[in-house]
């Protein structure tokens, strides 16, 4: 069935993106991760059942939202793909982010796509091996990403590639676009680094260098055959619309990741999506998030409803509404286009509702 687009009215009623950290466990050792992974999984991870209840809870939304299974690497969960066929039996559209482990085999993708995943999302930190390995702590790791691609190319399993931009890697944005030109990707989402986890040993780029950051992914936007977004740096929307673009425009991609970006049920994020604010995250023990980078424990499922707490809870409502953001968010005329990370602002100033560190266009 056809659904209708997700749009600014759907905020305070429920969310189009729900990421669900199904382990904390992960054979990589990450520079940036947001969850800090170990190699096996928490004594407190929610069971099986637990996730099942989950799912069944994220279908009772007024419309359910897109569910992104993530971790760690959701891989190590022996039940992943039981869980993948129980949320879309309940007619939800499903996403999942391998890490680029041995796991990762030909038959974990086939086994994706016949229990239902709609898109794989795989991580490229770098335009060549010693760049991408050294962000994710395994030698090897470039080479299994590509190996990875080609998988997903095989099986016409749509793609967005994920990329986190540091100081390590910021010079090879447009190198990176160059890479990826020939790998039938549908999106690249491009991430700016949030100081959680072992993120907060790495190096931010600087405000001035967003703006060149942003002007290279336009170019790239306009001429590549995939989608471009930003992840945690909204502020990429004003620069957009400043070009003379549009943010909602559907972005360039192919097949059937196009049809369902085009109905509104694929990621391309909509005006003013932003932590809290469209998106909501559940970790591996339960804990409810305004968003991965957002550690704010909002109540712990299950002994929360998670359709509750996006609807009432006191700081979603909060950010729902970005009249409640302070400083240069709170007055600038696009807060409702772009609001600034609200993960950012958290991490660096330990106000959610402060303003975004890293904008250019308001100091």
């Amino acid at each position: 069935m056809e659904r209708k687009p997700y749009t600014s009215d759907d905020f305070r009623t429920n969310p189009l993106m729900f990421y669900y950290e199904v382990t904390q466990a992960c054979d990589l050792a990450c520079k940036h991760c947001r969850a800090s992974a170990q190699h096996d999984a928490a004594p407190d991870e929610l069971t099986h059942e637990e996730s099942m209840s989950l799912i069944t809870q994220v279908a009772e939304f007024p419309r359910k939202p897109n569910l992104c299974f993530t971790g760690g690497d959701p891989l190590k969960r022996a039940d992943i793909f039981d869980l993948i066929s129980f949320a879309v039996e309940k007619e939800i559209t499903v996403a999942l982010t391998p890490s680029a482990t041995p796991l990762a085999t030909f038959e974990a993708f086939q086994n994706a796509k016949k229990s239902g995943v709609s898109a794989i999302g795989i991580s490229l930190d770098g335009a060549d091996a010693a760049t991408h390995d050294s962000f994710r702590g395994l030698e090897g790791s470039f080479d299994k990403t590509m190996e990875m691609l080609q998988f997903a190319y095989d099986l016409d399993l749509p793609v967005q590639i994920n990329t986190s931009i540091t100081r390590r890697n910021f010079a090879q944005i447009d190198e990176i676009a160059e890479l990826l030109l020939d790998k039938g990707i549908a999106m690249w989402s491009v991430f700016f680094l949030v100081p959680v986890g072992r993120g907060v040993e790495e190096i931010r780029i600087t405000p001035p260098e967003y703006k060149i950051a942003f002007e290279k992914l336009w170019h790239h936007a306009q001429t590549k055959p995939y989608g471009v977004k930003t992840t945690e740096a909204p502020h990429y929307r004003r620069y957009v619309l400043e070009q003379g673009g549009n943010p909602l425009a559907p972005p360039k991609s192919h097949g059937e990741f196009a049809a369902k970006m085009n109905r509104g049920q694929g990621y391309r994020a909509p005006l003013g999506i932003t932590d809290g604010r469209g998106i909501m995250f559940v970790g591996h023990n339960g804990v409810i998030f305004p968003a991965g980078f957002l550690p704010i424990d909002c109540g712990k499922f299950p002994n929360v409803s998670v359709v509750e707490t996006y609807q009432n809870h006191p700081i979603f409502v909060a950010l729902q509404n970005p009249d409640n953001y302070h400083g240069i968010c709170g007055r600038c005329e696009h807060r409702f286009l772009c609001g600034g990370s609200r993960a950012r602002a958290y991490a660096v100033s330990g106000d959610y509702l402060g303003a975004e560190p890293d904008c250019f266009f308001e100091q």
